[in-house]
């Protein structure tokens, strides 16, 4: 998430000049667009929440060199064990993977105790026991798998088992842990190490891991784990997303089973979309990811949605499909990116841009950054869910991410995001939402966290209900209803 080495040009007052005249839509490829999308609607569309458990306070094993790690909890998801037995997971970056069950939090597994003193935390926001995902047979086969960083001596003692152009700052490692007894709340069991990766800076790293809840026994993708795979940072000075024989900047499929895989402690799916094109690892199944940092499932349809973090300007919203590429580090979202020059803009599209073949987002809005430059002004969208839920139907049918800076929530109708945008113009209507308390008055996320800083995370049960997190108090809450008031 963090946008560290990002480059901050102050205009020249010709080109701020021109760059504001000249329309999007006819504007000429070397100048740089000024507003590149149109502000969300506001809509009367509201939330009810209700707080559900507020996690222990933890802090990462040394003192952060980030005050924005300074939080009371770094959890980042809230999902549903699928065992049926009504119990939540909550991932914790700090360490610890937790479990509710029946309103109380025990702690499942601490991955940082386990992985001392290798495990790394306290630098880089991404950093630490990054997220947990049950094998949707865990109530028989006891299947479990985490993600966490490790530094310090690991990397001069731990081979990872894909290349990486650059050197070595920080190594994404996931696990599988099979415990002995699925039912209990703190784990007891078996562990091996599946893969290794290494990253050339402290951000950017393995994001979400996680198991495609529509699919069946029996079904292609039944039982193969997703990886999401940021960038590493070096997006922004190379093709390393582009390229193929590297796994950073990509959106990977393995299967936990399986053995023919870099390792030998996973396999690749043959019908992975590059298994047998030369030179490429068979493990990827999409590319042009900066930051993947949130993915999940349609209920309904199937399809795959994820969000990706921008650099610049855009935050995206993709429907993935398998062997697409979304651009990076040619295209931030449907625009182009100059990483080759300096400059912090996005640029028009080529009139020959089909040419290319890239994938274009399904929704996105901008940095709005002040005028005359572009900053880091604290945007980072967080991927969330298509509620297909029960209990609030005026949500059905509605993609819910919000910005996991400020907290704010949007949603944009499903039907409305296409697949293979050919343009900005192709994007889905984006609507901010509004907190509704018990009297109707209007609250923000910033309220419920008390804090500036949100970091805002979403999470979901079997029955699609879902949940919003905050690291700033470290409090989930579960949407109970909506309701619409004139905006």
């Amino acid at each position: 998430m963090s946008r560290a080495g990002k480059r901050v040009l102050v205009l020249g007052a010709a080109s701020l000049l021109t760059a504001l005249l000249v329309p999007q839509a006819s504007a000429r490829t070397d100048e740089p667009i000024a507003d590149p999308l149109p502000d969300a609607t506001v809509s009367g569309l509201g939330l009810e929440v209700e707080k559900v458990v507020t996690l222990p306070e933890s802090e990462p094993e040394q003192p952060p060199t980030d005050d924005r790690l300074r939080r009371h909890a770094r959890i980042n998801y809230m999902g549903e064990v699928p065992d049926g037995s009504g119990r939540y997971y909550v991932p914790d970056l700090n360490g610890s993977m937790y479990l509710i069950d029946d309103g109380k939090t025990h702690t499942y597994l601490d991955i940082a105790e386990r992985f001392a003193p290798e495990f790394y935390a306290y630098s880089g926001l991404g950093s630490g026991a990054g997220f947990i995902a049950f094998h949707p047979d865990f109530a028989e086969n006891g299947k479990v798998y985490t993600v966490h960083t490790e530094a310090r001596d690991a990397l001069e003692n731990e081979e990872p088992d894909l290349p990486n152009r650059h050197e070595t700052v920080i190594q994404g490692v996931i696990t599988e842990w099979t415990a002995d007894d699925p039912s209990a709340n703190t784990f007891s069991g078996t562990s091996r190490e599946m893969l290794r990766v290494s990253f050339p800076t402290r951000i950017h790293g393995f994001q979400q891991i996680g198991f495609n809840p529509t699919a069946r026994p029996g079904d292609e993708d039944y039982g193969l784990l997703y990886v999401a795979a940021g960038d590493g940072g070096a997006g922004v000075y190379s093709d390393v997303p582009q390229d193929l024989s590297v796994p950073q900047g990509k959106l990977l499929r393995i299967d936990p089973e399986g053995t023919n895989g870099a390792s030998g402690e996973y396999g690749i799916p043959r019908s992975n979309p590059f298994v047998g094109k030369p030179g490429a690892l068979g493990e990827i199944y999409a590319v042009g990811f900066r930051d993947p940092h949130r993915f999940s499932w349609d209920r309904a349809t199937g399809k795959l949605y994820l969000g990706s973090i921008g650099q610049h300007q855009i935050e995206s919203i993709y429907e993935v499909r398998k062997g697409d590429n979304m651009g990076w580090s040619e295209r931030e979202g449907p625009f182009v990116y100059k990483w080759d020059s300096e400059g912090c803009a996005v640029y028009p599209l080529p009139k020959n841009d089909r040419r290319y073949g890239y994938t274009y987002p399904v929704a996105a809005y901008d940095h709005d950054a002040p005028e005359g430059y572009c900053s880091d002004v604290g945007r980072a969208v967080i991927g969330g869910f298509v509620y297909r839920g029960d209990d609030v139907p005026m949500l059905r049918g509605k993609y819910l991410f919000g910005d996991g800076v400020d907290g704010r929530l949007f949603y944009s109708d499903v039907w409305e995001m296409r697949h293979n945008a050919k343009d900005h113009t192709d994007l889905a209507t984006l609507y901010t939402m509004r907190i509704y308390d018990d009297s109707g008055e209007v609250l923000t996320m910033r309220d419920l966290a008390g804090d500036e800083r949100v970091d805002l995370r979403f999470g979901t049960d079997a029955e699609g209900e879902l949940f919003i997190l905050s690291k700033a108090n470290g409090t989930v809450w579960k949407v109970t209803g909506a309701q619409w008031q004139r905006p």
